[in-house]
């Protein structure tokens, strides 16, 4: 194990301040810039009302998600056609899973539900901050949609967040940057509810095998960090939250 010094002197198992503003877009039906460290990330939802061919009939509705980084969000700028990236689509793909297991997609009729996550500046933990704006900006949306009477109450099963870890010259780490990440041998992404439950856990060993006692260990920090995001939905969506629960 190398010791080593985290930017900014966070502790190994501590969050980068976050920061989220919502309703940034005059346009979506709900949006927020959810801003993680350096990393910032716009989140968009839009509803059309028409589902897949496959739940044409079914009084059943869907969310999708796309994902994207712009031009200049890195230090080299990306094409605008790296959505079409294997990674892009393996993102989207899980911002789209972890978002429909709280939704109940069979109340909001036969609608699609569009999720759009536009990396601005990438500085570790994209897909995390686009799972976790996400979230925040589809409870925005469908507070208005509840508002204009177009859906049925309770809609949401519970909060939503997500955080990265993984192992650096053996030490592990909670919510990585950039550069701890690009030096990681252990690297996991991990998607929680508000009870505790996991949508989804990602853990890939770039360099060295993990064991049992690692994978532990980074569930446990996950979780704990994870919960800190939570409390902190709470405080943005006090307004609304309470009414999509149905609580």
């Amino acid at each position: 194990m190398v010791e080593i010094k985290r930017r900014g002197g966070r502790g190994f198992e501590d969050i980068r301040e976050i920061k989220i503003t919502k309703g940034v877009l005059k346009y979506a039906l709900g949006s927020c810039l959810i801003e993680v460290g350096d990393t910032k990330v716009l989140c968009a939802v839009n509803v059309e009302d028409k589902v897949p061919l496959f739940l044409k009939g079914t009084d059943s509705g869907w969310l999708t998600a796309e994902y994207a980084l712009l031009p200049s969000s890195t230090s080299e700028r990306v094409s605008r056609n790296s959505n079409l990236t294997g990674r892009s689509q393996e993102i989207q793909r899980m911002i789209g899973r972890s978002l429909r297991a709280i939704l109940d997609i069979k109340k909001i009729g036969e609608r699609t539900v569009m999720v759009d996550c536009d990396v601005i500046q990438a500085d570790g933990g994209t897909r995390a901050a686009s799972i976790t704006g996400g979230f925040i900006a589809l409870v925005e949306a469908l507070s208005k949609l509840k508002k204009a009477r177009l859906i049925k109450l309770p809609l949401l099963r519970d909060y939503l967040g997500a955080i990265s870890a993984g192992i650096v010259y053996g030490n592990k780490l909670l919510d990585l940057d950039y550069y701890e990440d690009s030096e990681a041998s252990v690297d996991f992404n991990v998607v929680m509810t508000g009870k505790g439950e996991f949508v989804e856990v990602q853990g890939t060993a770039e360099g060295y095998p993990f064991n049992e006692k690692d994978l532990m260990e980074l569930l446990r920090i996950s979780s704990n960090g994870i919960r800190k995001i939570i409390e902190i939905e709470k405080e943005v969506l006090k307004d609304d939250i309470d009414l999509l629960l149905g609580n």
